[in-house]
């Protein structure tokens, strides 16, 4: 799956978050590190989404705008 992340240079690095997700973010020395820290912490996040809702009915719907 593909999602939206925010990459900001800075000093010492570079720091990536997913807005789609709060509070997932992670950082990097460089962009490629940064991107590829964010790629597992999205699977992590995803992992407990899963756990925590297992139990729960689920829907998919579609939104317009």
């Amino acid at each position: 799956m593909k999602y939206k992340v925010v990459l900001e240079k800075f000093d010492h690095g570079f720091t990536v978050s997913v807005p789609a997700f709060p509070g997932c973010h992670s950082k990097g020395d460089t962009e490629e590190e940064a991107l590829e820290n964010i790629a597992y912490v999205i699977h992590e996040y995803l992992e407990v989404v899963t756990a925590l809702y297992q139990d729960k009915v689920i829907r998919e719907i579609e939104v317009e705008m």
